[in-house]
This record gives C-alpha cells, structure tokens and sequence, in this order.
C-alpha cells in the first residue's frame, strides 16, 4: 500500500490522468493522451492481490468474482481515484482514473459558461454524452457544485461508484452509490420520486427501463442530469428511442421533444496551443426547431439545427473551438485541477453488514492508511419494511409479521 501510495502521489504531482498496473509490467501512465511506461515501477502478482484486498469491499470483491470486474471508488488525502479492476491474460489489472481533489469550476474546467444557464433550469432532462474517460462525471460534478451554490434544491445522485463528495451547500445533497445504498439504478429510481428530490443525478443511462424512469422522471417535474455513451447528439437520441420496442418510441419521441433541455457531448482533445488536454463540446439545446424534429423522427437533422442555432446557445464541435476555445485569453492547465485538497474529503459511508470481513493484520514492514472502505454487503441487518397487500385479512398480516402461518 505504500509503494502505491507513492505512486498515486507522483501521478497527481505530474498530472497524469490514468494509471494502469498489470503484475510483472512496468505501470503505464497517461498524461496529455500519451501513454508512458514507467520501466522502473512495477507490481508482483502478490502485491496487486494485496493491494485490491486493501481498497476493496466484500461486496466488491465478490462482484468481481462473480463479473469478473468490478468498478470501484478510492479516496486519499491527495487524491480522489475511480478504478476498475480485471481480469487479464496476465492476471489481475487495475484501471485508475485520477479526479481532482477538490470539485471544479466552469472556468477551471475550460467549460462554456452558458452550462450555468442549464443549471438553473428547473426540470427537464440534460444528457451529458461522450467516450469513456472525456470527463464527463467531472462535468457534471461541476454541474452539481454549480446548483449547490446557487440553489436551495436537493440533489440526489444515483452513481456507481461514488467519485466526488460533496457537502451540502445551498443545496441538501444525498448521494447514493449502487450495491451499497440502492440495488438497482430502477429501484433507485422509484425510490428518489418519494424522497422529494428537485435535482437527480443518474450516473449512467444503459439499460431501457432506467432509460424509461429516467424520462419519466424528468417529465414530471425534475432535473435530471445523466450520462450516456455518444459520439454525437443525435446518437445519444437514437440509443435513447431505440432501447424501445417500436410501438412505444413514437410516445418516447413525444417524451423527449417535451422534457429534453439539452444535449451536450463532450471529448477532451491536445490542444497544441496550450500543451494540455481541453473538453471540446457540442451542445444542442431546447428550442422548437429540435423538439419539432425529435416527434418527426428527423434525428439526421440535428447537424444543421445547431450550426443555426447560435442564438439559442447551441454549438457543433468546430464553431466551439473556434468562437470559445480559441479565442479565450488563457486556458486553466489540469495540473491547476488536480492539486491535492488541504482539507481533504470523507469518503463515502457504506452501510455494515454481517459479510462484513475481518480486518487484515497489520504489517510490520510499512505503515497502512487508516481504513477508508468499511465493508458494505448487500445484507445490511436490517429487517425487511413489511409490504401491506389489501387483499390481506388483517389475521393473515398480523401472523406474517409474527413469522407464523395463519
């Protein structure tokens, strides 16, 4: 563990955005989009073994034997970290994407300022699209900070893992990680539409019914801000009506010409300028030239709305490189982002349970961190709220809450 620590704080000294460990190879590290090896580091089978012991939960842990991979979250005092870990050819790997320690503004994040306008929308449904690791959870945790500030509202976030904590602010803020406050992204769902919500956070669209809660969702009042895998804004339409059977996507269609706010797809490129990556976005907003080609089915539009779409704030990719990237003065380098905290952030509080596993022993060799990841299985000791069937005579539901049969 301190041979990783070390290593984790070197890679947040030297701005490096992902750190890959394979057992008996030199760690590779990416910065700027380049991959280097690190010839001179590397981790036996054993240590990576260790390691995962160490910064996983039994429930974790048993989710990559059963998957074979499981996505999880780690937070030191000089670095927030979201890894995946796997299974190789060569054994055990570990993916580590390094986030900043302290949550980003629009400005430090080289992000148009008009997302803040999106923030103060009241309802509807704002997609943030884009490839695996272009920051689009650091976006949207942005996004979060930016109604936290501003807003009395109560955000509940349904993610998975948990990467940012934040504090409540202006805003009450509730975050909820998958297979540790909630099993499912559909009941975490049903359950944020009781729980009085003004903003909810999905962390990812993947399957159709949280697709459809989702919408639902977001036409019934509430902002709801999600992720989802796109290139292009009229990609992430036809994953959204596609997930559907083809009798229902004409009233999908209809859902989202009424709830959609926005569209924004974002990808980090070099920018040679400043010799650092930047977030390139194309944004395509509400406005009754989109909604009107969302009912038509007219996806293959979306291109030519947002090159006329100026006035209405919305931007392709290369009309915002040009008219913001390009002529802002100066670009906030990442290593700005990406300095550690001086007060660091609690990590994520994850409900005990009796699969709970026995602390490890401790070394005599090195000195381990404090324990940052009390194990969470999936039975939390608590008993089951009884559920009331008013078909049931009241006999039957006393003797079901005394275990006995009527």
């Amino acid at each position: 563990m301190e041979k990783f620590k070390r290593l984790v704080t070197s890679c947040v000294r030297n701005n490096v955005s992902d750190l890959h460990l394979r057992p008996g190879q030199p760690a590779a590290a990416r910065k700027n989009g380049q991959l280097h090896f690190q010839r001179d580091i590397s981790f036996a089978a054993e240590e990576l073994d260790a390691l995962l012991r160490a910064l996983t939960t039994e429930r974790q842990r048993r989710i990559l034997a059963e998957r074979w991979s499981v996505d999880f979250s780690a937070h030191f005092p000089d670095a927030q970290m979201r890894l995946n870990a796997f299974h190789t050819a060569d054994g055990l790997g570990l993916a580590i994407r390094f986030l900043p320690s302290t949550i980003p503004d629009f400005e430090a994040l080289n992000l148009h300022p008009s997302l803040r306008d999106l923030c103060s929308r009241p309802n509807g449904l704002i997609l943030i699209c884009g490839p695996t690791g272009n920051g689009k959870s650091t976006t949207i945790a942005a996004m979060i900070r930016e109604i936290n500030q501003t807003r009395a509202a109560h955000i509940v976030t349904l993610e998975d893992p948990i990467e940012y904590r934040f504090a409540s602010g202006l805003s009450l803020v509730d975050q909820r990680e998958l297979g540790a406050h909630f099993p499912s992204f559909e009941q975490g769902l049903m359950d944020v539409l009781r729980e009085d919500a003004d903003v909810i956070v999905v962390g990812e669209l993947r399957e159709p019914e949280t697709m459809r809660l989702t919408i639902n969702a977001a036409e019934s009042g509430h902002l709801v801000i999600a992720t989802l895998h796109a290139a292009t804004a009229e990609e992430a339409l036809l994953r959204l009506c596609n997930a559907f059977v083809a009798d229902a996507q004409d009233f999908v269609r209809s859902q989202l010409a009424s709830c959609l706010s926005a569209i924004v797809v974002q990808h980090l490129e070099l920018s040679a300028a400043a010799g650092f990556r930047v977030p390139v976005l194309s944004i395509a907003r509400s406005a009754p030239a989109l909604r009107n080609i969302i009912r038509e089915n007219r996806f293959n539009q979306i291109d030519n709305i947002q090159q006329a779409g100026r006035a209405d704030g919305m931007f392709t990719f290369a009309r915002y490189r040009e008219e913001f990237l390009e002529a802002r003065p100066r670009l906030t380098p990442p290593t700005l982002v990406f300095r550690a905290s001086a007060k660091p952030v609690p990590p994520p509080v994850r409900p005990a349970g009796p699969h709970s596993a026995a602390p490890e022993a401790e070394s005599t060799t090195e000195t381990r961190p404090e324990p940052r990841f009390p194990d969470d299985g999936l039975d939390t000791g608590r008993p089951e709220p009884y559920r009331i069937d008013d078909e049931v005579s009241l006999e039957e539901l006393v003797a079901q809450m005394h275990g006995k049969t009527p």
